[in-house]
């Protein structure tokens, strides 16, 4: 656990090492099957995995690479409509091509097992189920990590936790959760997957009225409590800046005032 949080090294000799990541994945299956989610070894398994997610999109071999983006060269962008916030806006929109990846390994290997929807599965199972709260953390930073970039990957796994995996619910309890560091995880998470267009009607039917009601009533004096308001104003900003219905919802969730206030201070 230690060793996976050593640098881009570090975790690029891990992935490599054969069978590491199969016995990591293959212990927090029995842990889960034996209802036994909250040990501590399980817990140090879903903390190297989520280092080992870190950047991956970015770090993957080149092999993997060029299988995984196959598509995306083929396909051109069309111009669209600029949004509020003009070019800025459309290139961000450019950037969400949902390109699926490539038809899922039945039996994935070593560093292709990081994104198959398996593990995607038993980090939302570790997110319903564990009371640990790094366990908790590890498993929503995981997804975080494999949601974070604007290729053909983090998009599928967006979809695989929202329409695929029904991951919502999880997630949305999460930002519930007593301890700081975890909910800002959950936040962080949804921003990522309000990114994703076609997942925004989902997202926004689920967790917004949840948002606001954790959203502020004012500049918070916490660093980590004011890093999970701006990630709140973000999702909320992707889940209305292109659907009225969404943004009717933030209205009758009385999200406007909380906003105003915040956005008046300094």
């Amino acid at each position: 656990r230690n060793m996976s949080s050593a640098g881009p090294e570090g975790r690029k000799k891990m992935r490599e090492c054969v069978g590491l990541i199969d016995s990591l994945v293959y212990y927090i299956q029995g842990a889960i099957a034996d209802h036994e989610p909250n040990d501590k070894a399980t817990e140090n398994c879903v903390c190297i995995l989520h280092n080992l997610s870190y950047q991956l999109e970015i770090e993957l071999p080149e092999s993997y690479a060029q299988s995984i983006y196959m598509q995306r060269r083929n396909t051109s962008s069309s111009d669209k409509t600029p949004g509020c916030f003009g070019t800025r806006s459309r290139k961000v929109k450019e950037k969400q091509q949902d390109i699926p990846l490539p038809e899922e390994k039945s039996n994935p290997r070593g560093v292709e097992s990081l994104w198959h929807s398996t593990l995607i599965r038993i980090y939302l199972s570790l997110i319903a189920k564990s009371t640990r709260n790094y366990t908790q953390e590890a498993s929503l930073g995981a997804l975080q990590n494999l949601t974070a970039g604007t290729g053909p990957m983090p998009f599928a796994v967006a979809r695989t936790v929202v329409q695929k995996a029904n991951g919502l619910p999880g997630i949305r309890a999460m930002l519930h959760a007593s301890h700081l560091t975890v909910k800002k995880t959950a936040v962080s998470l949804l921003r990522n997957l309000s990114r994703n267009t076609s997942l925004q009607t989902d997202i926004a039917r689920e967790v917004l009225p949840d948002l606001v009601s954790i959203l502020p009533e004012s500049v918070p004096g916490s660093d980590i409590v004011c890093e999970t308001t701006a990630s709140i104003c973000y999702t909320l900003y992707n889940l209305t800046q292109s659907s009225s219905h969404n943004a009717r919802l933030l209205l009758s969730a009385d999200g406007l005032p909380k906003i105003i206030a915040i956005s008046m201070n300094d």
